[in-house]
């Protein structure tokens, strides 16, 4: 995990290779996280997109937070799929090639 004193960036990797990355950061609403999802073009891994979103929900600034603001690909359903899994009251919403995604958080769940 790399990133600045606010800002984290967490990465799926294989052979060395990042396939996956998102930067975590809180914002300045309370109780809100804020996480841009990227994956690698191509072929990927099956589960990467699935890794990627469980390691973004299992971050610090996710744990003190009760709702996540995310942004990932328009086309991408995986990580949507897993965030609906891991979350309650998921909305969404186009942004050119990107999907915004609002959900509220469960801990301990």
């Amino acid at each position: 995990m790399t990133g600045s004193a606010d800002r984290a960036t967490v990465q799926v990797r294989a052979e060395g290779r990042v396939l996956a990355e998102a930067e975590v950061h809180p914002t300045d609403e309370p109780g809100v996280v804020a996480s841009d999802m990227h994956v690698e073009s191509g072929h990927l891994p099956m589960g990467t997109r699935t890794r990627l979103v469980d390691a973004v929900l299992e971050h610090p600034y996710v744990d003190e937070a009760e709702r996540l603001v995310a942004t990932m690909p328009i086309s991408d359903t995986e990580m949507l799929d897993r965030v609906r899994e891991r979350a309650e009251d998921v909305e969404t919403r186009a942004a050119g090639a990107t999907k915004i995604v609002r959900a509220r958080l469960e801990h301990g769940a």
